[in-house]
């Protein structure tokens, strides 16, 4: 797969690069994007952010507060069907959902296909309304009902199931904003009527509508915006692991005498002499789930301080936007107006597997690309190495597929002319512990495996040590002149204090 290239202008040279936010391939103002409210997605992979029910509940916009109604009375409606013995056929239809993919958040790291929310938690769901939290939309104690509790019935549900779901339940809000921006600013070459599924329940007929709505078309699928006010990257507002370690002011919070007793007994109980960490938290998850009542203490706490769910996502959406956007945007054209990054005669496979590494490793150690991978927040993973790599072969015109398994595990690209002549690339962090097996291994598979005569390992250092574990390793294997094995220098400790190029 490669993405659709566009140009760009870098110190007045031409540069042919791959179209990474939704403002660059609809060839839109970013301004205009950001004035109207929504996210400048990326459309080489996710981006970390989810959509927070709690913001809807908790806002001053009227549509936003009818959106969280719609989601309540969704709820509402399962709970009243809820049942062990509910057919797999319904739970299926109505318990169940895909991911929306096409609004580009989530945790795939290339791409955009999520898992969504599978079986496991359709009958979670099915089994909460139904017996753990039996009193949903009829709570007294707070100031409405929150989708989010179904979270806090087992600590697995987390923000991006949470997230999925209620995308999924306002997807018609997405899709009616995204249509009005695509006819406000976008041109209609870049726009198509496209059928979308699943847009609204209709509780009347109690089924899923499907429309046909006017959307940016990117690689023959819509694409969705969303609005920033309602976008957390860190973890909702309302969620299990917050609520464990408030545990000592929920139980504060109860106002019945032998209600509380009855509580620290329990509590009590599983503690046990001289419990260590773990066993206090289990305690806490123990007597949260034994006494459900403490989730609505818990959950209006929560509302008491919701204006804090406002401030922590705008200042994630300040810091996203200048890391996702701002500086991957300088990062991607600083890569990109070098000369080596732009198209070349075809070679074979292998030639140019192998070029593309070097071109990155030149880009890393003599262009200050190190510094991209050492942040604040530490060294790159092996999976956002794998994202820049991953530009680097947009430029090919080889055709690239990410990821390729063939029975004998995953190597991370595949490289191929249309012919049987293919070349894989694998990228691997010198820290790994399994780096020698691999080497000594993994390739020789894959490459039977794929059919495929040449393979080029990507093999990134963070520290001399890791150098010299490195040189170790390829030294007992015999393998220290082996042309495909690129090392790749990404210290921030040898290098100048400029850029050497």
């Amino acid at each position: 797969m490669r993405l659709p290239k566009f140009t760009i202008i870098c110190h007045d040279a031409i540069v042919t690069a791959p179209p990474i936010f939704f403002s660059d391939y609809f060839s839109v103002n970013r301004y205009a994007l950001e004035a109207y409210g929504a996210f400048d997605i990326n459309l080489l992979a996710d981006v970390r952010l989810f959509v927070d029910p709690f913001l809807l509940f908790n806002s001053g916009k009227p549509e936003y507060t009818d959106l969280h109604e719609e989601i309540i009375d969704y709820l509402k409606f399962l709970k009243s069907i809820s049942r062990d013995d509910l057919d797999r056929g319904t739970i299926k239809d109505l318990f169940r959902f895909q991911e929306v993919k096409q609004n580009w958040f989530g945790y795939c790291e290339l791409g955009n296909e999520g898992h969504g929310l599978g079986e496991d938690f359709a009958k979670a769901l099915n089994s909460a309304l139904g017996r753990v939290i039996k009193n949903f939309g009829e709570e007294t104690g707070t100031r409405g009902s929150h989708l989010e509790k179904v979270s806090l019935i087992r600590p697995k549900v987390g923000k991006d199931n949470i997230s999925d779901f209620t995308t999924n339940l306002i997807k018609h809000f997405l899709v009616d904003y995204t249509e009005k921006f695509a006819r406000a600013h976008l041109d209609p070459s870049q726009c198509a009527d496209i059928g979308v599924r699943r847009v609204r329940f209709n509780l009347k007929t109690q089924s899923w509508v499907d429309e046909v709505h006017y959307l940016p078309i990117f690689n023959g699928d819509y694409v969705l915006l969303t609005p920033v006010d309602i976008l957390v990257h860190d973890e909702t507002w309302i969620n299990y692991d917050d609520m464990v370690n408030r545990y000592p002011q929920i139980v504060a919070s109860v106002d019945d005498d032998v209600a509380s007793a009855r509580i620290s007994r329990y509590f009590e109980q599983r503690l046990g002499e001289d419990p260590t960490a773990p066993v206090i938290k289990q305690a806490r998850q123990d007597t949260l789930a034994a006494f459900p009542e403490l989730l609505d203490l818990y959950i209006r706490l929560k509302e008491e301080d919701g204006d804090g769910a406002v401030a922590v996502s705008d200042e994630e959406i300040k810091q996203l936007r200048k890391v996702f956007v701002t500086l991957l945007g300088e990062l991607i054209t600083g890569f990109w107006e070098q000369p080596e990054m732009q198209d070349r005669p075809k070679a074979t496979s292998y030639d140019e597997a192998l070029y593309r590494a070097g071109v990155f490793k030149r880009w890393v150690e003599d262009k200050e690309g190190y510094q991209s991978l050492n942040n604040a927040a530490g060294t790159a993973s092996e999976k956002d190495v794998q994202r820049l790599i991953f530009l680097t072969l947009q430029a090919s015109s080889f055709d690239v597929n990410r990821e390729v398994n063939n029975g004998r595990g995953p190597v991370d690209f595949k490289i191929s002319d249309g012919t049987r002549s293919s070349a894989l690339i694998e990228v691997k962090l010198a820290k790994s512990s399994s780096l020698e097996r691999n080497l000594q291994r993994q390739v020789e598979i894959y490459k039977a495996a794929n059919e495929t005569k040449h393979a080029v390992k990507i093999i990134v250092c963070y520290s001399a040590e890791e150098i010299a574990k490195v040189q170790r390793i390829l030294t007992r294997l015999e393998i220290e002149d082996d042309p495909s094995i690129v090392v790749i220098d990404a210290r921030k400790d040898n290098k100048p204090s400029g850029s050497k190029a």
